[in-house]
């Protein structure tokens, strides 16, 4: 029998690999999902398990508990809906859910959790409409009509996240299976509905452009990526009605995507169009399209990223403020935009292997991702500001109303962050290395065991804690191969030793080694992890004169919890002078205290003279992904030096 590339059982016939990004062009690929074992004692192995055993189960009793599961029920039995719950985007946490157990389904076999998602794919597909229509908000009895409100309904938003669930499925060997079906024909209905000769018009959120990429790739369908081009081809005409108080920005929807600058408007819907964009322009080897999106992400990291590695800094509209407005109290940081980032990040570097893609996605994975959840996998951040200026009344037990608060809470009335972390951390392995023709690259360390390209490594590390990395051969090919290790910009005094041999530089960027590697060789990668001082470039105001401290790969922070009685943080002083010091997994600083001016009329002196110190004290800092966990707190990355 002869499969045509467009054909389904051709597409079903070739395991790609459980990877979430399987480009169709280009010299790199991910390491499968199922190929890379976390230590459970880790830092990632850690959290992949909490995620599993916990917050996978837990956000599946507040989607039903809020009646978003039931809306699926509602549909399917044909009923007219009214004071619907959940917003009008709800049906996406549940695909988000769906995804994340697909990809962990992959890693191992759970019974339990199999049922879980039959049962919950079951429910959703009852509510399809027979021309592969999927929505509990729009177009049935008692909601307003299908696409009725494409700014802001989030149809094709919603059906995107169904796609990747679908494409987890068939990328960890399950392409028969239910969700892909019910995919595939919310895939042809899009096709159909917003092709050539249907609907010219885009979506107020894009993801379904990755979606469709995706899609295209894992089923073998082209036309699915035509339809992302169309997408991505459409943005930028202004076509898309603005809501007040927003802008045709906050949509992306200004400029076409190739002539834009930089990443604008809403953090969120900026990243995942790009993410999209860049599967559109490796597929169809659009290297004009693939450069403006290179040169807007650089221009974003260094112009309209936190250190943290988050994206963001404007509340109003979740969304990029102007070059440099970068303001630690009012970071808006969202978590979603994390996850998007590193799923930005990660197409770049596939498409073009460099060094500052997986550099981001480390710091973004440590810093933001890393820090929404609680130890337990059941409270979560939204926001991530890096000041905290009044600490919370209380920890939360119900849903937050907002998306900020000081405090972690268990769910939220827009849920996305909570199922974005739960997908991420399901197919978290996907990103810790790569291959290509020459051999393979080890892009995020972390205690466990990697196989890919006919090799076999364990990973031996305390990392982020410790600097010391040994990377151990259990197979490897028969034949001279690069190994490839990133040394991150901040380690400029890593060291690599090879077989035990003399111990030599290796300066940050790429460290490649290319030998007939045998079982039982040893690599022993050592990372300087010591804390030390960062300053902010001097043309973000907010923080001008102040400093931050980090160790290694983690932002550090103050948080009220470490101070003496009687001590704030607006009256810490750091003195600069001194180097910060390892204290366990954080840092120690010598600050100096100072009296804060007596309240007057306004909040302005005429006198820029600066208070004599009452006292000085050593301050324990810590991890930035552990804030809050303590209870509520004040806290602040960037400190006030002592003048």
């Amino acid at each position: 029998m002869t499969l045509s590339p467009s054909s389904p059982v051709a597409a079903a016939s070739v395991r790609e690999g459980a990877v979430p990004v399987a480009p169709a062009h280009g010299p790199l690929r991910g390491v499968s999902v199922s190929d890379v074992d976390f230590d459970p004692e880790g830092f990632w192995g850690r959290r992949q398990a909490v995620n599993a055993a916990a917050t996978f189960g837990h956000c599946l009793d507040w989607m039903e508990r809020l009646g978003w599961l039931s809306n699926f029920d509602h549909v399917a039995r044909g009923e007219t809906i009214i004071d619907r719950p959940g917003w009008q985007f709800s049906d996406s946490e549940v695909y988000k859910l769906l995804e994340g157990m697909a990809w962990e389904l992959g890693r191992r076999d759970d019974a339990e959790l199999s049922a879980t998602f039959d049962a919950l794919v079951s429910r959703v597909g009852a509510a399809q409409d027979a021309d592969g229509y999927l929505s509990t908000a729009f177009g049935h009895p008692g909601l307003p009509p299908r696409y009725s409100d494409l700014a802001m309904g989030h149809e094709l938003y919603t059906m995107g996240h169904l796609l990747q669930a679908a494409v987890a499925r068939v990328r960890t060997g399950r392409p028969g299976d239910a969700i892909v079906q019910i995919a595939r024909r919310v895939a042809d209905h899009i096709c159909t509905e917003f092709g050539d000769s249907g609907r010219d018009a885009v979506c107020g959120h894009p993801e379904i452009e990755l979606a469709l990429a995706e899609a295209g790739r894992a089923l073998g369908e082209r036309r699915y990526l035509e339809q992302a081009r169309l997408f991505v081809k459409r943005r930028g005409r202004g076509t898309l009605p603005v809501p007040p108080l927003q802008s045709v920005e906050y949509f992306q929807d200004d400029r076409p995507v190739r002539e834009a600058d930089v990443l604008r408007g809403h953090a969120v819907r900026a990243l995942y169009l790009s993410a999209g964009a860049v599967d559109v322009a490796v597929d169809t080897e659009d290297a004009e399209l693939l450069a403006a999106l290179a040169a807007q992400w650089e221009r974003t990291v260094a112009r309209r990223t936190y250190l943290t590695g988050g994206m963001g800094s404007r509340h109003q509209d979740e969304g990029f403020g102007e070059d440099f407005e970068l303001p630690a109290d009012r970071a808006y940081c969202e978590t979603c935009a994390g996850v998007a980032s590193v799923m930005f990040a990660w197409r770049l570097y596939l498409a073009t292997g460099d060094v500052r893609y997986p550099d981001l996605i480390e710091r973004t994975l440590f810093n933001v991702v890393a820090t929404s959840p609680s130890a337990d996998g059941r409270s979560f951040f939204y926001a991530n500001p890096l000041h905290q200026r009044e600490a919370a009344a209380e920890a939360l037990d119900g849903v937050n109303t907002r998306a900020e608060g000081g405090v972690r809470a268990p769910w939220f009335e827009v849920s996305c962050c909570p199922t974005n972390v739960a997908r991420t951390l399901a197919s978290l392995g996907a990103y810790v290395a790569a291959q290509d023709a020459e051999g393979i690259a080890v892009l995020q360390y972390a205690a466990g065991s990697i196989r890919i390209g006919g090799f076999a490594l364990t990973i031996d590390t305390a990392y982020p804690d410790a600097g010391r990395i040994v990377v151990r051969f259990d197979a490897a090919p028969a034949h001279p191969a690069r190994l490839r290790l990133r040394i991150p910009p901040w380690a400029s005094d890593a060291t690599v030793v090879v077989r035990g041999g003399d111990s030599s530089a290796a300066p940050p960027g790429w460290w490649d080694l290319t030998d007939t590697f045998l079982p039982g060789d040893e690599i022993v990668l050592e990372l300087p992890t010591a804390p030390r001082f960062t300053w902010p470039d001097p043309r973000i105001d907010a923080v001008r004169g102040a400093v931050a401290v980090e160790r290694g790969p983690l932002v550090l922070c103050a948080e009220s919890t470490d101070l003496p009685a009687g001590v704030s943080l607006d009256t810490l002083r750091v003195n600069t002078s001194s180097s910060p010091i390892p204290d366990g997994d954080g840092a120690a600083i010598e600050v100096a205290v100072t009296p804060l001016p007596v309240a007057g009329v306004m909040p302005y002196v005429d006198s820029v003279a600066a208070p004599a110190p009452t006292s000085t004290h050593p301050v324990r800092l810590v991890p930035y992904h552990r804030w809050a966990e303590r209870g509520p707190s004040t806290m602040r990355v960037f400190v006030p030096e002592l003048s």
